[in-house]
């Protein structure tokens, strides 16, 4: 049996954390492995912890979600991180996801989604909702990477295709018959030619250059 998915609760209202805790830990392939009231705490336990994935509030007194977000970038944790929000706005939604957050889902989703989506983001998804990707595309602009594409190799293409579909590196390498070390060699390669700064950014310039199609 897999090793169940380590989880950190990051949120200000521990009344949140309780309710999060107690639908998680009924998970046979979650467990919680501890909480933290704000992002300074948050990031402190992601680095004694090493979650694999931190459910993270957006607005907390103190270090908020975003800066928690940066500040586990700089520090290259590995956490793949959920944002949990009750806010819709995507002045709020926009910056955690262009700060790292592997996606985002609201705090009154339906207990099953929430734990699919914890499965999902581990597995090395990215969910992002129609109208935020839309709101991101729009927000980088036409610029970024333009003009690169014709730098990817065949393979990289193909690749990129399968980062857009929500693809993670094992999928990847499943699908294209190749060993992940090679996709990672890949995937690393992609962000150096198109100049961008993640997985998220490689989905998103897939998107507007129809590189999956």
């Amino acid at each position: 049996m897999a090793e169940p998915i380590r989880v950190l609760l990051v949120d200000d209202h521990q009344v949140v954390r309780r309710g999060l805790r107690t639908f998680l830990e009924v998970q046979d392939d979650i467990e919680v492995v501890g909480e933290a009231a704000d992002g300074a705490e948050g990031v402190a336990r992601a680095e004694e912890l090493r979650p694999g994935v931190v459910l993270m509030d957006v607005r907390m007194p103190g270090t908020d979600g975003i800066d928690a977000l940066r500040k586990l970038r700089e520090l290259g944790n590995p956490a793949r991180v959920l944002i949990v929000t009750s806010f819709t706005e995507r002045r709020t939604v926009v910056p955690a996801l262009r700060a790292g957050a592997a996606g985002y889902v609201y705090k009154d989703v339906d207990p099953d989604a929430l734990a699919a989506a914890i499965r999902s983001v581990h597995a090395g998804h990215i969910l992002l909702q129609p109208e935020v990707a839309d709101a991101l595309l729009t927000q980088e602009g036409t610029n970024s990477g333009q003009g690169r594409g014709g730098s990817l190799t065949e393979r990289e293409r193909e690749v990129l295709g399968l980062i857009a579909d929500g693809r993670s590196n094992r999928e990847i390498a499943r699908a294209l018959v190749l060993s992940e070390k090679t996709v990672k060699t890949h995937v690393s390669n992609i962000l150096m030619k198109l100049d961008l700064a993640d997985r998220t950014q490689a989905a998103l310039w897939a998107v507007r250059h129809k590189a999956s199609g």
